[in-house]
Order: structure tokens, then sequence, then C-alpha cells
């Protein structure tokens, strides 16, 4: 069931808002094939494309989305676990900075993303039900477990829709 808006901080409306009705864990088990098919066959002049000086590279965008998910398993983790340590946040250009994420191949990403998505899935479904309504602190924000699995899709299809309308054009 989507979260409610007081679930998460406003901040991430704009992810939740993307993730369409229906189970939360079947769209996070599809939505990585339907970015895969985007990504797929792309060249790597396409792969280290930038639409605008000082913007991330495809790569460093696929990275970045990763990079987040495997934050938000962390999280999610703690707070199902109750555990009720606040969490800090984490400078995402930072993250992106220090990886070798443009120095890969996309499909050595996605083979990568694949494994993480595998994690995030087994993660949600060996949650007890009681859990997903269960809350704690990250970025000097609340969050429930459910609204940061909605957050996880949203993020996901916030940068699909980056990736087809700002750097694959023509997909």
């Amino acid at each position: 069931m989507k979260p409610a808006i007081t679930d998460y901080p406003e901040y991430y409306q704009n992810y939740v808002s993307l993730v369409p009705k229906g189970d939360i864990i079947q769209i996070i088990e599809s939505q990585l094939e339907e970015t895969k098919s985007l990504l797929a066959g792309i060249t790597k002049e396409q792969a280290d494309f930038r639409y605008a000086e000082g913007k991330w590279s495809v790569l460093e965008v696929v990275g970045h989305v990763m990079d987040t998910e495997r934050i938000m398993n962390y999280r999610i983790l703690r707070m199902a676990r109750g555990d009720q340590t606040p969490l800090s946040g984490y400078d995402d250009e930072m993250y992106v900075e220090a990886s070798l994420f443009s120095s890969r191949t996309i499909a050595d990403l996605l083979a990568e993303w694949t494994i993480v998505r595998a994690a995030t899935v087994a993660l949600l479904k060996g949650l007890p039900k009681d859990a997903w309504e269960r809350t704690g602190f990250a970025n000097n924000g609340e969050f429930t477990v459910n609204s940061i699995a909605y957050i996880i899709a949203g993020h996901e299809r916030h940068h699909a829709g980056l990736l087809k309308s700002r750097y694959l054009l023509e997909a």
C-alpha cells in the first residue's frame, strides 16, 4: 500500500508519486528489467554522455541509483529490526566522484545492479508484516520501512525518466 505523505519527508514525494499502484515487491522486481532494456546495447559513447557540463554520465547515473538502493536497503534493515539510532544522510555527488563508475562498462554495472536488486527483493520478502510500518530516522527525517521501499522504486523511475529525456533521446 502506498505510504501516506506523513510516512516520509516531503522531499521524497516526487519519487513516491512515480510508483504505480500494485504490490511494491513485484514492482521493484520488474522495473529493473525495464531499465536494463532501456540501456541494453548502448555504445560506450552513449554510456559516457553527459547532457550538460557538470552532469553525470549514463554510467554515473546507473552507479548513483545502485549506491542509493544499497543505502536505502541498509536503512530498511535497521528500521525493520527496530533500531532507532538516527542514520546520517549521504552526499551523492561525493559518492559518484569517489567511484570508478565511469571506468566500467554498462554491462558490468547492470550485472552488479541485478545482484543489488536481488538483495533488495530478498530483504523485502523476508520482512515480517509488522516491520513494514516500523519507523526510524535518517537524514533528519522520519520514515516507515514501507515508504523507503517506495522511494527505492520511485528513485529508479525518476532516473529512468531522465535517462530517456536527457541522455537517450532516440530511445
